[in-house]
Formats: C-alpha cells, sequence, structure tokens
C-alpha cells in the first residue's frame, strides 16, 4: 500500500489528514531549555499562549534521522511503499534527514524521498495530487514524475505583520538588509525555487493583502486553481486575505487553515499567505 508522510512544516487541515491517509511526522519546538513535540505536547493554542508568556524566543529543529527512523517503524510495515514528501531543502534539513533514514532502512522498507521544494500548503496539495493519483492505479514512478512538474507551479506568497520574529529566527538574511530595521512595515514574500525571497513592502495590511492578491494574479489569471489561506493567530486578516482570493481567482477549491508552528515561529504571529496550485 502507498502510505503518504509529511512533515510539520506542511499545514494540513485535520480533515485532509484522515481523508486522504497523511502521515506527518512532528518538528521540535524549543523555548530555551523545554523542548516540545509539535502536535504530541503542544498544538496551536499552546504555542500562542507559551509566546505570550515566555520571554525565550522559540526555535525549531528538524526531526532527526533517528526520529525518521523510528516514525517509519512504528507507523508502517515493510510491505508498504512510502512517499516521504517534505518542505524545502533549501530552507531545512527535514529532507535530508528522510534521506538519511531510507538509506539506513534500505532493503527493509521502501522509502521514496521527495523534496518539495515548497512549503505550508503547497506540500498538503501534493499530498492530495499524491493520493488521487495512487487511487486512480498510477505507480509510484508516474506519481513522483508529475509532482517533479507540479511543484515549481505552486505559490506561497505571505505578508509579515512584523520583521522582528524574521530577524530573530535568522530567516531575515532572505530579505533585503535594508529591511532589518523598518519594522513598520508590511513585507511580501514568496517561496520561489525552494527559497525565500523578499518580494515588496507596504504600510498596511489592507495593501499587502492586496498586494499578495495582484502577485497571485500575474501567475494565474483566470486560471482554475486549488486555493490555500493560512494564518498565524490572526484569522480577521486571514479572512480578509480569504474573501479577496474568492472575488479574484478561479477557485476550484479554497481551505482555511492555521499556519504550522514551524512558520510561524520564523515568520512571526499575525502571518498570512496565500497558497496557489494548479488545478488539473
Amino acid at each position: 500500500m502507498l502510505r503518504i508522510v509529511t512533515d510539520g512544516a506542511a499545514d494540513v487541515p485535520a480533515a485532509w489528514q484522515k481523508e486522504y491517509d497523511i502521515s506527518i511526522i512532528p518538528i521540535n519546538i524549543h523555548f530555551g531549555e523545554k523542548t516540545f513535540i509539535q502536535f504530541v505536547d503542544m498544538d496551536f493554542d499552546s504555542f500562542y499562549k507559551e509566546v505570550g508568556t515566555n520571554k525565550t524566543f522559540p526555535k525549531t529543529s528538524q526531526p532527526s534521522p533517528h526520529q525518521f527512523v523510528e516514525f517509519y517503524k512504528n507507523n508502517f510495515s515493510k510491505d508498504d511503499t512510502i512517499l516521504s514528501i517534505h518542505v524545502t531543502s533549501k530552507l531545512s534539513g527535514t529532507y535530508a534527514s528522510c534521506v538519511s533514514a531510507a538509506e539506513e532502512l534500505k532493503g527493509e522498507y521502501n522509502i521514496v524521498p521527495f523534496d518539495s521544494q515548497c512549503g505550508s500548503m503547497g506540500i498538503t496539495f501534493m499530498c492530495r495530487t499524491v493520493r488521487e493519483m495512487a487511487n486512480a492505479g498510477k505507480s509510484v514512478d508516474e506519481i513522483v514524475k508529475h509532482l517533479e512538474e507540479l511543484r515549481s507551479q505552486a505559490h506561497v506568497i505571505i505578508t509579515l505583520d512584523t520583521l522582528e520574529y524574521a530577524r530573530r529566527s535568522g530567516r531575515v538574511g532572505m530579505f533585503s538588509a535594508a529591511l532589518a530595521s523598518m519594522l513598520n512595515v508590511k513585507p511580501i514574500a514568496r517561496l520561489q525555487d525552494g527559497l525565500v525571497q523578499m518580494v515588496d513592502k507596504v504600510r498596511t495590511r489592507k495593501s499587502a493583502v492586496l498586494r499578495v492578491i495582484e502577485m497571485g494574479k500575474v501567475e494565474f489569471g483566470d486560471k482554475p486553481v486549488h486555493v490555500g489561506i493560512v494564518h498565524a493567530n490572526d484569522e480577521q486578516a486571514g479572512k480578509m486575505l480569504m474573501e479577496e482570493a474568492r472575488k479574484n481567482f478561479n477557485v476550484r477549491d479554497l481551505e482555511f487553515t492555521d499556519l504550522t508552528i514551524s512558520l510561524a515561529i520564523n515568520f512571526g504571529p499575525g502571518t498570512v499567505g496565500l497558497i496557489l496550485y494548479p488545478a488539473e
């Protein structure tokens, strides 16, 4: 049986996790000496509560090769084929850990690592594509080849409420250095070729939302598209972006969900994002 694995950098709605049988290996979340396992002993509510009370800036670390090995052994059988789809290798060591674990288990488990070159719901849409193709009888080789064609067509565009988290997490290096001290702008970034690039900056949240939509329209125009809207503890801004997306895109379907904790740590509460994925 084909099994799908992804990691904590993917925004997977709970209903999708069950419907498409997607397994998620969690990330490690660190607040100073305190370490939590995503989804195990830290959910969204407890994360934002900890952020509000703990003065230590949170950090993340990817699952180790050993954690991957144990995850595969504990969740799958040796008869399964495991397609393991992970956050872009240019921003995280998660994919490398997956590859190491797959090599260690070679001959025992059939594990196919795949670098999504993406993040957030871009990965989630890929996971759904995998399940739909598998249900249609496609082989793993056919599925992987199709994903290789699709990953450059998935677009993730986000706007940050503040640069503070990106600066502290080291992600500000992906933006222009001049922005590091400009804390009163709303930066707009996008995931391109596996890297986060700062592409614009505006002064207000409303302007940022409209600019994100405008950038998405350049890519898709009136073509049918799957849309994901994510937010980091700012449902109001997320809904503003969702309504604009409904008005401006040829929406095949739309999902609204929380931005995963690993990305919320790197980009900060108040971040909202638009994910566009071709509707086939």
